[in-house]
């Protein structure tokens, strides 16, 4: 299969016809990479059920792992879910926006979509290249993220090209994600919502909106992980790259020191740019400007595929804390390493 490339660029003759092509090729059941703020998407019909196993088929994905439905707008959901009046009131906050709500399923989205529960996830991305092909389609789109299962979610289209060439019809570059992270991923309860994945909406915004907030086990412990996952990317060890994923809990000096006495020739350690001095003698992977959630979550992903470009053998990182705008890093940082953490007492 030859993939198709186009660069969105702004044109809107040019953007126009290329997101038409896109939404004929959906229309006829086929997959198209599609730009999100959050990550980029596999684009696919959410009504088409051969369109679904194509998309499990080029991820190499368990056919158990639930897919999220991307709508237009957040009105949309009623088409495919039974919606609560509360799924608007976390619209009017979040919506369109790295927020997924997984509600029952009306019988118009395939099982194959859902992995087989009677529940679907729904979202309405913000990036405006998605929301035009969803509208030019037609359809809600099934999209995980667009890469290889288990592997970094892709960040640029260019991840997705490596990934993807010759597995589906159509790759559109829309830029850099802007967020880095996939969207959170909620399911309701009578008073409020279960967190099953963090992402860019957090906690304490969401118990803004909701009166209860939990946090699933399985977010901060990959051992807790159930057999069939409720949410995309509950699966024990996923977002990883070739190269080990070495974890260390410790202060910032005792991590340092750490690095210092393990590193060798073909090993990494990932910081930010104003922690760079530390490790002067050490082969660095910037994640980002400067230390904080926004810069760090926005560059795993690159991060770790770059990893895998140089051919490092290990990549060595401080581990997070698991509160806040943290949270979705260092439930995406625990998987990449399988579970495995180094605790340094401080």
């Amino acid at each position: 299969m030859k993939t198709d490339f186009y660069k969105v660029s702004g044109n809107k003759a040019a953007d126009h016809s290329a997101i038409v092509r896109a939404a004929e090729i959906i229309q006829n059941g086929g997959l198209v990479g599609m730009p999100t703020e959050t990550v980029y998407g596999l684009a696919a019909s959410a009504l088409n059920t051969d369109a679904a196993e194509k998309i499990y088929a080029a991820k190499g994905r368990p056919s158990d792992n639930p897919l999220i439905v991307h709508i237009a707008d957040p009105r949309e959901a009623e088409a495919v879910a039974f919606v609560p009046p509360v799924y608007y009131r976390l619209a009017e906050r979040f919506m369109p926006g790295p927020l997924t709500v997984i509600m029952p399923k009306r019988s118009c989205i395939p099982d194959s979509v859902t992995g087989g529960l009677d529940s679907v996830a729904v979202r309405c991305p913000a990036h405006p290249i998605a929301r035009a092909l969803i509208c030019a389609a037609g359809v809600p789109l099934a999209a995980p993220s667009a890469n290889r299962s288990g592997a970094p979610s892709p960040t640029t289209a260019e991840h997705v090209r490596r990934d993807m060439d010759g597995l589906i019809d159509m790759i559109l570059d829309g830029g850099p994600s802007e967020i880095g992270l996939e969207s959170t991923v909620i399911k309701l309860t009578d008073d409020g919502c279960v967190i099953l994945r963090p992402g860019a909406v957090t906690e304490m915004m969401l118990a803004s909106v909701l009166g209860s907030v939990s946090i699933a086990k399985a977010v901060t412990n990959p051992e807790m992980v159930g057999d069939k996952p409720l949410s995309p990317g509950m699966k024990y060890k996923h977002y990883a790259p070739n190269a080990e994923v070495i974890l260390v809990d410790a202060s910032p000096s005792a991590f340092s020191e750490y690095v210092k006495e393990h590193i060798s020739e073909n090993e990494a350690v990932a910081v930010a740019d104003d922690a760079k001095a530390s490790f002067a003698h050490c082969h660095v992977l910037s994640t980002g400007k400067s230390t904080s959630a926004k810069d760090e979550s926005r560059e795993l992903f690159a991060l770790l595929r770059k990893a895998d470009d140089l051919g490092y053998r290990r990549i060595y990182i401080k581990l997070p804390p698991a509160t806040g705008e943290y949270l979705a890093l260092y439930n995406r940082l625990i998987r990449a390493a399988g579970g495995k953490i180094i605790y340094i007492s401080r």
